[in-house]
């Protein structure tokens, strides 16, 4: 699970799942993958799943790079043909990963929906959990200022009487 939710990406506002990432899962190549996306079009609006600009793709494809760093530095140009991508690639929405269980149906394109299902689920739980804390602390922050100053003071006394003792005295001494 946690192997698709690092491959489920913030796209124009949307979480989508890329098409060689989907193909991978899918264990088909992606010429398939799209082939059969083109033969089912009507299916797929433009909610349901966009083609990135080319801007976007060098943004996404250097996260990419960055967060496979390990599995790139023992990669190296393969020749021939068909070995690297020549099309942007398609990013697919939550919505357009349901219509793809409908045109792929295979029990791998089952289960592995059904997965992908689940995760998106779990992000959105976690975001909506996320949101509502945040709101909590920033209420809760708000009426009660004065009582986070005194913590912050507490936490902190015992740092500032060290740095007050370790100061270099100035003035008039007492003999």
């Amino acid at each position: 699970m946690q192997g698709i939710q690092n491959k489920i990406y913030e796209i124009r506002g949307h979480k989508v799942m890329l098409d060689f990432d989907l193909a991978g899962l899918y264990e088909v190549e992606t010429k398939a993958l799209n082939l059969a996306v083109k033969r089912n079009l009507q299916r797929f609006p433009f909610d349901f799943m966009l083609q990135l600009t080319l801007e976007e793709w060098n943004n996404l494809s250097l996260q990419i790079k960055t967060s496979n760093s390990l599995r790139l530095q023992n990669e190296t140009l393969k020749k021939g043909r068909g070995k690297h991508t020549k099309y942007l690639p398609y990013a697919f929405t939550e919505q357009g990963l349901a219509m793809l269980s409908g045109i792929l149906n295979s029990e791998k394109a089952i289960a592995v929906n059904i997965t992908i299902m689940r995760a998106f689920v779990m992000i959105r739980k976690y975001a909506l959990t996320y949101h509502e804390l945040s709101e909590r602390l920033k209420k809760i922050e708000g009426k009660f200022t004065d009582v986070y100053e005194a913590i912050n003071y507490l936490l902190n006394k015992d740092k500032v009487q060290e740095e007050q003792n370790s100061r270099k005295r100035i003035g008039f001494k007492k003999n």
